[in-house]
């Protein structure tokens, strides 16, 4: 499932740059996820970037966009044409 940033994001902006998919930016208040770009890093990283760095934990999966980890690498596939994923 996509990731989504939490209410209690403090808007530091760590995890901006670390999605691979410029699926993060800042929004009104606290930074918030594109649900159509996000993979979970699924395909480039063995877990969640955004999550990692996150002083607050903020990022967490949105249980609204639930996805399978086929799901997932299928939209890698469809934002990352041509390329081949890193396997984990």
């Amino acid at each position: 499932m996509a990731y989504k940033i939490k209410n209690d994001c403090n808007g530091c902006g760590a995890c901006e740059p670390e999605c691979p998919h410029a699926a993060i930016r800042e929004g009104d208040v606290i930074y918030v996820i594109d649900t159509e770009k996000c993979t979970e890093c699924v395909g480039s990283y063995p877990s969640s970037k955004c999550a990692e760095v996150c002083p607050v934990g903020a990022p967490a999966p949105d249980p609204r966009h639930k996805e399978t980890k086929e799901q997932l690498l299928e939209k890698w596939c469809r934002i990352h044409p041509g390329e081949t994923p890193k396997v984990f």
